[in-house]
């Protein structure tokens, strides 16, 4: 097998771009172990350097210097995740989250005054939307905007403590401008969750009057990026400062909106933001990738026992280590190709209500699992390294502790499942309103909403295989069954259990509540089935032989390691006996052993540079 062919389709789309983006990571110095303050100046000091370097430009429009290629700003930020994540955190936070937000929810004038020197980095800003008392249920911030009409202004106020905008990147330091998420009042009439910008230091780098700043000091990892928490006292901006896309409000305070209903304008708001849960799943996805590359080579060096021989064994021969690290490669796999179609899907959205919906299903998904499976994996690869792998030269803590908030920042992973659910159950309706999860359960109460499989871009290929196959557990057909069945009846069973409870009068809480176990199953299955699709189509088109036949492999390992790791349920429900249960664990064990030639090829091919792999135990 060609390591370049591999790397090859591991790269995609976006391969060139891709290329590029190692080269400019490689150009960077891993950082030294510094304290708070130094750390966050260097890591200014390399976004600074990534903007000479191009680095931004690639998602902004091209009236403004940038390449108006939106999945490809995705890509540039997946590869910063083979080095510093708090540089990678930190150029997310400026150019993906306070720039976007500038340029998905403002306007023409916005753009014209502001994008430039969010680009180039002369303004440094924050995305302030989350509160101390509100993270996930951002519908229900409790900041307000109220317009003034005798003034022309927007009084942006923290009304009690729990408004406090809480753990915002860029707050404690740089950002000089924040987008500051609130409620909207004009005229006593309250509109729903805005976004304004408002300055928070001046050039001299002072808090201005009513901006209360405070430092959330050392975290357990991402010390790079300057947290911080925002409280604002009656801070008037100009009536300008409104980010108007969306809902705009005239001199006079009449407010106006393209989008009927509170409900359907906020989730139209949040749905541009979608680049930001795919980004986080890609940089989960990166730091992963690295930790597996740590752990692998020093898996292929690391001695440990004797044979009868006499001959030392590397550890990486021992099956237990090989079940450690290769079924977790496999799933690196996996998520990296569904990424890969997740971003091609954001890239080349129209204005298609239902693909929108569809993507923000799938967006929040894919990021719960890749998040997950990074916290998982990278503290794996701790233990595989032993008691090394606990040494901060050998990168690995740095990893686990950087990656540790991944499952909850861009959104709790436990909440981002229940969403996936309820887009499953219900699709949207025309209006959305604010079906929430009390309006979820009422209305599968009244209508039983039976698992309708929404295919992937391998659907024709999927066809096929499904169609000419046996049921040998190496079978992809069967596979495949097996992950659209799960993912059909506990959907469906979902369904009958809130419609049940439902018409026996419940509480609309009380009946989606008890059933929470079951929703998160639901989107589980549904995503492993659209992962494994997304490997199924990446391994069709791969144009070599050699190299599609160890990926093949690599595709039955993930299959079959989901399908193990949930047999009780396949048990349970008559989708495998007992005898072929233990055949399931058996054939992941041969295959591990099968693999086990080709995990340095297969962690080399992620082309991670050399640089950011400078650890002892590589050596």
């Amino acid at each position: 097998m060609e390591i370049d062919v591999l790397r090859d389709l591991l790269d995609g789309r976006w391969a060139d771009l891709r290329r590029r983006s190692r080269d400019l990571l490689g150009t960077l110095e891993p950082p030294p172990v510094l304290d708070l303050d130094a750390q966050r100046a260097l890591v200014f000091e390399q976004l600074r350097l990534l903007a000479e370097g191009g680095h931004p430009l690639t998602g902004f429009p091209k009236a403004y210097g940038g390449h108006d290629d939106v999945g490809g700003s995705v890509v540039a930020f997946e590869v910063l995740g083979f080095g510093d994540l708090s540089l990678m955190v930190k150029a997310g936070v400026q150019w993906g989250l306070f720039g976007g937000a500038v340029q998905a929810l403002g306007t023409r004038v916005h753009h014209d005054r502001y994008l430039p020197s969010i680009m180039n980095l002369d303004l440094p800003g924050c995305f302030a939307m989350t509160e101390t008392g509100h993270g996930s249920d951002v519908q229900h911030l409790r900041t307000t905007a109220t317009y003034d009409p005798d003034t022309e202004e927007f009084v942006v106020h923290t009304p009690d403590p729990g408004a406090r905008k809480d753990y915002i990147g860029n707050a404690a330091r740089d950002g000089r401008m924040a987008v500051v998420f609130a409620q909207l009042v004009s005229g006593d009439e309250e509109h729903g969750v805005h976004a304004l910008l408002v300055p928070l230091r001046d050039e001299d780098g002072q808090a201005l009057p009513g901006v209360s700043i405070e430092d959330c000091g050392h975290k357990a990892g991402l010390n790079g990026v300057d947290n911080g928490r925002l409280t604002f006292d009656h801070v008037r901006v100009p009536r300008e400062a409104l980010l108007d896309r969306y809902g705009s409000v005239a001199a006079d305070g009449t407010y106006s909106s393209p989008i009927d209903g509170v409900g359907r304008r906020f989730f139209t708001m949040l749905g541009t933001l979608v680049r930001g849960r795919i980004s986080v799943a890609g940089g989960a996805g990166s730091a992963t990738k690295k930790a597996l590359a740590l752990a692998v080579r020093y898996g292929e060096t690391r001695k440990q026992f004797t044979r009868p021989d006499g001959e030392e064994v590397v550890v990486l021969d021992y099956l237990a280590h090989q079940r450690r690290l290769l079924p977790a490669l496999a799933h690196s796999y996996a998520l990296h190709f569904a990424q890969e179609e997740l971003v091609s899907a954001l890239h080349d959205l129209g204005d298609d209500d239902r693909a929108q919906r569809e993507l923000e299903s799938r967006a929040a998904g894919l990021k719960a699992v890749a998040t997950w499976h990074a916290t998982a994996t990278i503290q794996t690869c701790r233990e595989a390294c032993g008691g090394a792998g606990y040494l901060a030269e050998n990168l690995l803590p740095q990893i686990k502790a950087d990656t540790d908030v991944f499952t909850t920042f861009e959104g709790d992973n436990t909440v981002l499942l229940q969403l996936v659910a309820k887009g499953l159950l219900t699709s949207y309706r025309d209006h959305v309103g604010d079906l929430d999860t009390l309006g979820m359960a009422r209305f599968v109460a009244d209508q039983f909403v039976g698992a309708v499989i929404e295919r992937t871009a391998a659907r024709s290929i999927i066809a096929r295989l499904v169609s000419g196959s046996d049921d040998g557990l190496l079978e992809r057909g069967w596979q495949v069954r097996q992950f659209e069945f799960r993912e059909t009846h506990v959907l469906e069973g979902l369904a009958r259990r809130l419609r049940r409870a439902g018409d026996g009068e419940q509480d609309p809480f009380e009946t989606f509540n008890n059933a929470q176990d079951h929703v998160l199953h639901a989107a589980r299955a549904h995503i492993d089935r659209v992962v494994l699709e997304a490997f199924v189509a990446a391994v069709d088109r791969c144009p070599d032989p050699e190299t599609s036949a160890l990926l093949d492999q690599v595709c039955d390992l993930y299959a079959l390691s989901v399908i193990e790791a949930d047999r009780a349920w396949f048990l349970e429900h008559g989708r495998l006996t007992a005898a072929r249960s233990k055949d399931v664990s058996r054939t992941v064990n041969d295959l591990c052993r099968q693999l086990r030639p080709h995990a340095r090829a297969l962690v080399d091919a992620f082309a991670i540079p050399e640089s950011w792999l400078a650890a002892p135990i590589t050596r």
